[in-house]
């Protein structure tokens, strides 16, 4: 006869279970919590007025934001779903379920006091020994902007729109000259007419001047990385007594491209690549984690597409907190470049064996 565990899921709790027993003791939520509740906040619970309804406070909030965005949770929808659907975050918000907006509201409103709690707590993180600069994993992802990339124009097609524009207005003062002489449409005013393509005109000549700023900026690097790239060929050739092989670098083109664009709503966003195929108006966010604790160690959102040119930049925004951290004793560490240990702890329990 088989021997099953009943199952039971209509017996309550003769006392009311306690969250602290619901997660391990090194559980990376207790280390949000404790950590939190040892940051001072005294400027987010002042703000409150304190009238109406009972608020939640801000270290159960603050809690939910850092370990969701630790956790790659960052809908504030999620965030409110988690809080019943994850132990973790029923652990942070006490078995409590702020809802969405009221999670949305608080990111928004503390937004720039959240920033400089966010970098405590990883200086924290590290003091305590749960930020371990080992294996580090690094990724990027498209963020839409807030903009429709039918928005953006061309040099090429901003310039045939303003030529087109120009004929219009040329039109326009023509009749306005004639109109003692001619009929004009009905519903038609020539004064408001000329007012909006001068508004359009205005607005097109801003967008190519953008862009003949931009181009100028990106022609002045490429300038200087053509002109390393030949002083490098002719120190090599020097050097080796040999003519360089293969073709010279070809200089940069000067001036605007024709396919060069801007968006008119979003001038900061580019059109990139997106998963699953198309291009969408986007910045490209990336982050850097540490393997062990899960902690974002580094962070920046860039207007270029291609993750693989933003590993150099990363890694030495992170070389400060690396070289801080293995200034530290050798048995508080690992080393940068592997999660295996090598302290001095770890030595003498190999020599034990």
């Amino acid at each position: 006869m088989s021997n099953f565990r009943t199952i039971d899921r209509e017996t309550g709790y003769l006392l009311p279970p306690s969250v602290d027993e619901w997660l391990p003791e090194r559980h990376l939520a207790r280390f949000v919590v404790e950590v939190i509740d040892g940051l001072d906040l005294s400027a987010m619970s002042n703000s409150y007025r304190g009238a109406g309804s009972a608020s939640y406070h801000p270290t159960l909030l603050l809690g939910l934001l850092v370990y969701g965005y630790a956790t790659g949770v960052f809908s504030s929808r999620k965030l409110e779903r988690a809080t019943y659907d994850s132990v973790a975050f029923r652990f942070i918000a006490a078995n409590d379920h702020p809802d969405h907006d009221t999670i949305a509201t608080f990111r928004r409103r503390f937004l720039k006091e959240i920033e400089g709690l966010f970098v405590r707590l990883l200086e924290l993180a590290r003091e305590m020994g749960m930020l371990k600069i080992g294996t580090v994993a690094l990724d990027g992802t498209k963020i839409h902007a807030n903009a429709s990339r039918h928005s953006a124009l061309s040099y090429e097609h901003a310039g045939k729109i303003e030529a087109q524009l120009k004929a219009e207005v040329a039109d326009l003062l023509a009749r306005a000259e004639a109109a003692d002489k001619a009929d004009v449409p009905d519903g038609m005013s020539i004064p408001e007419e000329l007012a909006r393509r001068e508004k359009r005109l205005a607005k097109l000549a801003e967008a190519r001047a953008k862009i003949e700023a931009r181009a100028k900026e990106r022609y002045e690097r490429e300038k200087a990385e053509h002109e390393a790239k030949l002083a490098a060929r002719a120190a090599k050739a020097k050097a080796t007594g040999k003519k360089s092989g293969g073709k010279p670098p070809q200089p940069p083109t000067e001036g605007a491209l024709p396919t060069d664009q801007i968006n008119l709503t979003d001038e900061e966003s580019r059109i990139m690549p997106v998963a699953g195929g198309g291009f969408e108006q986007c910045y490209n966010a990336q982050a850097v984690v540490a393997a062990n604790s899960l902690l974002v160690i580094a962070a920046q959102v860039v207007q270029a597409p291609n993750d693989k040119q933003q590993i150099e930049p990363l890694l030495k925004r992170i070389e400060p907190c690396r070289r801080s951290w293995e200034s530290r004793p050798l048995c508080w560490r690992t080393p940068a470049t592997s999660v295996k240990p090598t302290s001095c702890c770890a030595r003498r329990r190999r020599s034990t064996r």
